[in-house]
């Protein structure tokens, strides 16, 4: 199992175009200085109304496959 931590600060009005399909992808530069490309929908359940804030984990298996995001701050 592979863990990536990296924070994230998206604002609100760049987020609807998550709904809107406009953006496809999220990509990221994690802690360990990874560049990590995410589907954006894998975002959806981080919204508020300040838009997505905050330090996340990623985990994959070792084939790099999703197992999970969770936000940890």
């Amino acid at each position: 199992m592979n863990e990536y931590y990296f924070s994230v600060s998206i604002s609100y009005e760049e987020c609807l175009q998550f709904y809107h399909g406009t953006v496809k992808s999220v990509q990221v530069i994690s802690e360990q200085r990874k560049s990590i490309r995410l589907p954006a929908e894998r975002f959806r359940p981080f919204i508020s109304t300040l838009g997505i804030r905050g330090r996340f984990r990623l985990r994959l298996t070792s084939e790099n496959q999703f197992v999970s995001l969770e936000k940890m701050s």
